[in-house]
């Protein structure tokens, strides 16, 4: 298979216990005492999981590239991720665990992880050789913060990787992931790491508060003041919060930035005409250039769990950038494809085909009031 796609990086073992609407955080960590829970799921996670299976579910050929231990967690991902038709390039490693994450995702809250690096902390550029790549037409890469050896010396090892991507004509993508602020991980300065790589990225669509975390730690801080133990999303204003950090991002020269607001939907701004030209899969770029807005998020049915939502969104604004569609289209998809996740235990059973996803679209789905 030649694949229109290749996604590579972080890919994990999910196992995320069914809790109940009563279920608290506070309990679930409570020390000496047995929670009941229901049956656990257990899928692929990570960007490359999620991401590249919903590629690959909306009619993307995909090849994925991702570094496993030798161990029964491997053999587990390799065979869940077979079953999505995908292009598998897993390497197997000798001297590392399969990583896994396990998801408490109480309804209505924000997921907690307890998660293991494993085989991704040993990720190298040579993963991606440039035969893995020939005859795709993007390389989307996600969750550097997890992976320090991608990052080191400013992310030089991201940067090459890009390079060479376009260097075989390909679009480039990024997603980044929550920072690892353990005792003993690897300190990187973001805002040089970014500003070195980003202008190698033609499209980048981190989360609003990834973003924040690693542009401005300081403000940052201030958000959380803000939030006072809510979700930080509902305490930010689009306009006034967000905004300025997709300006930020543009200067930086990176060609599209999506920047994921939780429930709120998508904040967008593209680049001028001629920085939009050297984007391979824009085929009219002037439809692009000088694009700045906000796609709110579509209202869904139930909300089961949000693992996922943010890499399906992602998924179907790639796959609608292949397509050729216009830009509104793009990011009605994007936005509508993670409402449709959400409303799932896993990040792909609520995935709809395109078709579908328009007809709902447009037979009146409403999306929330935007605030900012």
């Amino acid at each position: 298979m030649i694949p229109l796609a290749v996604v590579a990086g972080h890919i994990c073992l999910d196992i995320t216990p069914a809790l109940g609407t009563s279920d608290r955080l506070a309990d679930l960590l409570k020390p000496g005492s047995l929670l009941r829970v229901g049956p656990a799921d257990v899928h692929p996670g990570g960007c490359v999981a999620n991401t590249g299976m919903a590629l690959q579910k909306l009619g993307v050929p995909t090849r994925l590239i991702a570094r496993v231990g030798s161990d029964q967690f491997g053999d587990t991902v390799d065979e869940l991720i077979k079953t999505s038709g995908a292009d598998c390039a897993l390497i197997r490693d000798q001297d590392a665990a399969t990583s896994y994450s396990i998801v408490l995702a109480p309804p209505g809250i924000d997921r907690v992880f307890l998660h293991h690096a494993g085989a991704n902390e040993r990720f190298y550029e040579t993963d991606v050789p440039d035969t893995a790549m020939a005859g795709a037409k993007l390389l989307h890469f996600g969750y550097p913060p997890l992976m320090p050896a991608m990052c080191r010396d400013r992310g030089e090892p991201l940067k090459r990787l890009f390079t060479r991507a376009h260097a075989l004509g390909l679009t480039t993508s990024l997603d980044m992931a929550a920072m690892d602020v353990s005792p003993g991980s690897v300190r990187i300065d973001w805002s040089v790491l970014l500003q070195n790589v980003l202008p190698t990225v033609d499209c980048f669509l981190p989360s609003a508060e990834e973003l924040c975390q690693m542009l401005d730690p300081a403000l940052h801080e201030e958000w959380l003041a803000r939030a006072r133990g809510r979700e930080i999303i509902d305490s930010l204003d689009i306009r006034k919060d967000i905004a300025p950090l997709a300006a930020r991002l543009m200067a930086l020269g990176v060609g599209i930035v999506i920047i994921k607001c939780g429930a709120k939907g998508l904040y967008y701004q593209t680049g001028n005409l001629q920085a939009l030209k050297g984007v391979p899969l824009l085929a009219d770029a002037s439809l692009w250039a000088d694009r700045k807005g906000f796609q709110p998020a579509y209202r869904p049915e139930k909300v089961v769990s949000a693992t996922g939502a943010g890499d399906t969104c992602i998924a179907a604004f790639l796959a609608s950038l292949l397509s050729g569609c216009a830009p509104e289209t793009c990011f009605r998809r994007a936005a509508a494809e993670g409402a449709c996740c959400v409303e799932a235990c896993d990040a792909l059973s609520g995935l709809l085909p395109f078709p579908a996803l328009d007809r709902r679209i447009a037979d009146g789905w409403t999306t929330v009031a935007k605030k900012g």
